[in-house]
């Protein structure tokens, strides 16, 4: 089998944007196996050029082992992926496999477009904190995870020696630590207008009841509209609002700093000690070549210690009005390998959803591996909150760093979710 020469990354950025959600942009990265009688569409927001050879490997792999199936990958990079996501659906030109997230499974769970996946899964060895997140409400599983991504707090460990600072690992040490830089007249975190300051309410507020084990009940809750999101994320918020009040955080340049990108740039200027963002960034910040030490730890936001804080991610999900759907499912089934989940985890500085003792080979997020195996972690999205939540924080994150207060903040918040549940 031979690749096509066209990098596909490449071909489908520049197709998707001309033809939108009206057709389908096929991009064929492989010479047509002539012995093929079914083509699966597949389509991802997976676009670097890292990503997409691994891609590539497992693509090879499953056709490899089913000569008598092509697949076609198409990606699409940033938050424009989903909006084309949804207008396929709704133009009736769903791929066959793709991925997504949690607040759009929720709208595409509402067109019946879900393949229910339950039986693929069985004998998938995930972790039991995946596995329970894995069943919608109505019983069904409709997507699959390929990657644990983890949040964390980025140190610059040479300028915290420099001032003879330490990492912290716990929220008085943190603020103590963000006190003398602020003394010293630099802001301490970097922090960006989507994931930061929502993930750290989130951890906040819902670590009491993973530690309890009453996620699932506490989020019927809210599902149900008999408790109000602002119950638990209230004091999550009100911490972000007095990191940006005590200048540990500048709210300005926060609400221009776009995730995974801008505030990368401002970190690897060795600047400030901390950022806030995920942990899967740590590969290109380590790219960057920064002229200092970096790792990546747990957010040290309680009395006595910290919280890890992730999302089962590059989520699969295949379409239940697509002609292959049994192939489809194979081909999931074969990307949920072990060896495969491996080698696609490690590429993006993630974690494996298996239970295995599978480690992320690169060392500056090696702190947080102990608290991924062995202490509970907060699920930002998980699937039974049947709202976006996503969203919805990170519309909050943008108001607060606009200077908005936060009793006005929770009450929108509230509103939000009371409007999705209707």
């Amino acid at each position: 089998m031979k690749r096509s020469k066209m990098p596909i990354y490449m071909l489908a950025a520049s197709t998707l944007f001309l033809t939108g959600c009206t057709g389908k942009n096929e991009v064929v990265n492989y010479d047509i196996q002539p012995e093929a009688k079914y083509t699966i569409s597949f389509f991802g927001n997976k676009h670097e050029a890292a990503n997409v050879e691994v891609i590539e490997k497992i693509l090879d792999g499953y056709m490899e082992e089913n000569n008598n199936v092509n697949i076609t990958y198409e990606s699409l990079k940033g938050a424009e992926y989903f909006d084309v996501l949804l207008c396929r659906d709704t133009s009736g030109n769903l791929d066959d496999v793709f991925m997504t997230n949690h607040d759009v499974i929720l709208e595409l769970s509402e067109n019946d477009s879900l393949s229910d996946l339950t039986d693929l899964v069985e004998d998938v060895s995930f972790l039991e904190s995946i596995r329970s997140d894995l069943k919608s409400s109505d019983g069904n599983i409709y997507w699959v995870p390929t990657t644990v991504s983890a949040f964390g707090l980025y140190c610059n460990l040479d300028l915290l020696e420099e001032h003879q600072q330490e990492i912290p690992t716990t929220l008085e040490e943190w603020e103590s630590v963000c006190d003398y830089f602020v003394s010293e007249g630099i802001t301490p975190i970097i922090a960006n207008n989507d994931i930061s300051l929502k993930t750290l309410a989130l951890s906040v507020g819902f670590y009491p009841v993973y530690e309890k084990g009453t996620q699932i009940e506490t989020f019927d809750r809210l599902n149900s509209g008999k408790e109000t999101l602002s119950s638990y994320l209230t004091d999550g918020f009100a911490l972000a609002k007095s990191f940006c009040e005590k200048g540990y955080i500048d709210a300005t340049a926060a609400l221009n700093t776009a995730k995974t990108s801008d505030d990368l740039e401002e970190f690897v200027k060795g600047e400030s000690p901390f950022m806030l963002t995920g942990a899967w960034a740590a590969g290109r910040v380590k790219k960057m070549e920064p002229d200092f030490e970096f790792q990546v730890v747990p957010y040290p936001v309680l009395e006595d210690g910290s919280v890890l804080m992730i999302n089962p991610d590059t989520l699969l999900s295949v379409s239940a009005k697509g002609e292959q759907q049994g192939y489809a499912k194979e081909f999931v089934a074969y990307f949920l390998r072990t060896e495969n989940i491996r080698q696609f985890a490690d590429n993006q500085s993630s974690f494996s959803p298996l239970e295995d003792d599978f480690e992320p080979s690169l060392e500056e997020i090696r702190p947080i591996v102990d608290s991924y195996r062995t202490k509970p972690s907060v699920i930002g999205a998980n699937s039974h909150i049947q709202f976006p939540i996503w969203d919805i924080t990170a519309e909050v994150s943008k108001k607060l760093l606009a200077g908005e207060e936060t009793e006005s903040l929770m009450e929108w918040m509230d509103e939000q979710v009371a409007q999705a549940l209707k």
